[in-house]
């Protein structure tokens, strides 16, 4: 299991947490983008089948006395870990363990938004039941990806599994948010469409340093270099490139820190323009 990573942003501790990593499609990953495109930029770490790592990354912040947890990863309920297909060793509560967080000191739960790998601990099985994992957090999540979850439809039912969420309403726990909210005056959700309708990010900033935690905003770094590249995961492609070019601009605008959820952990990286203005992720360890 990686190690947590922590990353200081101004006077923020940024704990990243992994729940291991998975292996997707790569095809389903770049969408129409042919083969012959994506496979120089991943080939070394496909396997037989044509399948890429992905990252599983969470963060952990304290920030104006609440413990935040951003992320839950894609859980250990029956069929989650096998639909993820397969997942390597990584477990976020053996992470958070190891930096001495049990799941009661959590605050505050927020889900970018509730595909499967993405809120698979917000819940957990305890004698025969599904229950909240973190018993004294409010889970924040948008208005509009709750109502989508709950009434999916053809295409997003695999992904939408009820048991990682309908506890959190049932044990009052559950918080909808309507676009942009100011958690604390240093963690604020920001609305970033295109993957979902209502897929969320997260903005963090302290003493004039800014990171933003980008969800599914895309599954590999060359997707925010080259904003044509759209997974065949996002529902509104078009909203999805508009919604890259702004984050990604501010992102180089601010000299922002980007923590993505699906690049090897710990996910750190920045953006910049080359000398021909073209967009560039360098990786930070």
């Amino acid at each position: 299991m990686p190690s947590p990573h922590t990353y200081r942003l101004g006077g923020l501790d940024l704990h990243l947490l992994s729940d291991g990593t998975y292996y997707q499609d790569a095809g389903a990953v770049f969408g129409i983008v042919p083969r012959v495109m994506w496979e120089r930029v991943v080939g070394p770490d496909l396997d037989d089948q044509y399948r890429m790592p992905i990252g599983l990354n969470s963060l952990l912040v304290r920030s104006s006395g609440k413990l935040i947890l951003i992320e839950t990863g894609v859980g250990n309920k029956q069929g989650h870990r096998r639909q993820a297909s397969p997942v390597d060793q990584g477990d976020l509560l053996s992470a958070l363990s190891s930096i001495d967080i049990a799941t009661g000191e959590v605050d505050v739960v927020i889900n970018s938004h509730l595909h499967a790998d993405h809120c698979g601990w917000n819940t957990l099985e305890e004698g025969g039941q599904v229950v909240p994992t973190f018993p004294n957090a409010r889970y924040l999540i948008q208005r509009g990806e709750w109502e989508s979850a709950i009434e999916p439809n053809e295409r997003t039912r695999a992904t939408y599994l009820e048991e990682n969420f309908r506890p959190l309403e049932e044990s009052g726990q559950l918080e909808l948010v309507d676009g942009d909210l100011a958690v604390t005056p240093e963690v604020t959700m920001i609305s970033t469409p295109g993957h979902t309708e209502d897929h969320a990010s997260i903005v963090l900033t302290s003493n004039g340093e800014t990171a933003i935690y980008i969800g599914d905003l895309v599954q590999h770094h060359v997707q925010l270099e080259r904003t044509a590249w759209v997974s065949s995961f996002d529902i509104l492609p078009l909203v999805s490139m508009e919604t890259k070019r702004r984050i990604v601009n501010r992102a180089i605008e601010e000299q922002a820190l980007v923590i993505s959820v699906h690049e090897p952990f710990p996910g750190l990286g920045r953006m910049s323009r080359t000398e021909d203005s073209r967009k560039h992720w360098e990786p930070l360890t």
